[in-house]
């Protein structure tokens, strides 16, 4: 059932674990992630960014196929659909598409010019239902990542966001070998800033696993994974074709070829579901 995320990360909050975003990008992770969610009765986040949306040909068709999906696949557990690193634009367009949930990135605006985008956008979301996410100190792909400024933090957050992204030196992709970790002093100085609104770690691939942990203690109720599903979903196809099975028989029918890859995610997702513990949450 397609929900919006506030009351599945209030309860994270309230009870100390974290709930996965794991991004979409075709039909068979999709699935992936809905079964795994509902086998271990975790509630989800299905995050699809701008480039992903145009790519599976439009926010409209990203929204018909997920409700289309959960409501064939029998999906009990609450799943957001989510549009992750949103423009100004963007968001406004799954704000009509059917997303339950959106994030705008304003932290490449002047403080003033994301401050208004951002009511702006809380406005309509809330008018239609959904929740939305703000970002503050922007979250890269490279170095050792952004510390959000406090002050910052809560200006946005008293624009009436539901959950709020801060920089905590967390990053995009496969961290580097120097990478400092996770800025957990900035953490609890934003957690403090912010009332207790549910914050979220973007870049959760690569972070070791007490890191996380200790997040979800210090306020982080939303955790996205992304680049840990591309890896383990690479090396399952390599390895299927390395062996020559899509070479006997009818292993080259894309369902045989698809498949390693698809349990690889389901995989990845059980192990993340009960390292955020999120299982039995629904």
């Amino acid at each position: 059932m397609l929900v919006n995320a506030t009351n599945m990360l209030l309860k994270a909050r309230d009870g100390h674990y974290g709930v996965g975003q794991f991004n979409i990008n075709n039909l068979e992770w999709t699935r992936s992630i809905l079964l795994q969610a509902q086998a271990m009765q975790s509630p989800v986040i299905l995050g699809v960014s701008e480039g992903a949306g145009k790519y599976m040909t439009g926010f409209k068709t990203v929204a018909a196929m997920v409700r289309a999906m959960d409501e064939s696949l029998g999906i009990t557990v609450p799943v957001a659909l989510h549009l992750d690193h949103g423009t100004y634009e963007g968001a406004k367009a799954c704000i009509e598409a059917g997303f339950t949930s959106i994030m705008f990135d304003g932290s490449h605006y002047p403080i003033e010019e994301n401050i208004a985008k951002t009511r702006e956008l809380v406005e309509l979301a809330h008018d239609k239902g959904l929740s939305i996410e703000a970002e503050v100190g922007s979250i890269g792909v490279v170095g050792n990542g952004e510390i959000a400024d406090p002050e910052e933090c809560a200006k946005i957050t008293a624009l009436g966001v539901d959950f709020l992204a801060a920089g905590i030196g967390n990053i995009h992709g496969i961290y580097p070998a120097n990478w400092k970790g996770l800025d957990f002093e900035a953490l609890e100085r934003i957690h403090q800033a912010t009332n207790n609104i549910p914050l979220v770690l973007h870049g959760g691939t690569g972070i070791p696993d007490e890191m996380v942990q200790k997040a979800i203690r210090l306020g982080v109720s939303k955790i996205n994974v992304n680049t840990d599903c591309q890896l383990v979903f690479a090396e399952a196809t390599r390895k299927y074709i390395e062996a020559g099975k899509d070479q006997q028989g009818k292993g080259y029918d894309p369902r045989k070829l698809l498949k390693p890859g698809a349990d690889a995610i389901m995989d990845k997702v059980k192990e993340k579901i009960e390292l955020f513990g999120s299982a039995n949450k629904a």
